[in-house]
């Protein structure tokens, strides 16, 4: 078991970390598909306008630039259809899970009534730009994503 700090114990999900960031995305008329659903592959672009949301706000509120990080892994679960009288997503991003390279979002995609229609589970790692490699999470990170960490 790693320890960062006396106050947070890496791989261990507790409540008491729980920041919830929601981001109201517009959608376009290009999110949808011929049936008048939204798009499967448009829940992806929609939890990462809202991951950038959520890295700005969080991130800029420290005054710490973003980081680099590339995606590794993202898995979706769609549990509805959003229909057209969506105008706008709401998108509930919270960190799940930080390890010492990676940290790990999940992200509730809800239609105008409030529905859950599917969860995004994505796991980003922190990358140094001039060798593209991965690197440890910095302390300035940390106390970023430990803000925002839960189950």
């Amino acid at each position: 078991m790693l320890v960062y700090d006396k106050d947070f114990v890496l791989g261990m999900s507790s409540s008491d970390y729980a920041t919830v960031h929601e981001s109201l995305i517009p959608l376009r008329w290009g999110d949808f598909d011929r049936f008048g659903h939204v798009n499967n592959a448009a829940y992806v672009e929609l939890a990462q306008e809202a991951r950038l949301r959520w890295a700005q706000d969080e991130f800029g509120a420290e005054g710490f630039d973003i980081p680099p990080v590339f995606v590794r892994k993202i898995e979706v679960d769609y549990l509805r259809p959003m229909m057209p009288s969506t105008d706008k997503v709401r998108v509930e991003t919270v960190v799940t899970n930080i390890g010492r390279s990676s940290f790990t979002t999940r992200q509730t995609l809800h239609d105008g009534e409030g529905h859950v229609c599917a969860t995004v589970h994505t796991v980003q790692v922190a990358i140094d730009l001039p060798t593209s490699k991965p690197r440890q999470i910095t302390e300035k990170e940390m106390k970023v994503l430990t803000r925002g960490h839960s189950s």
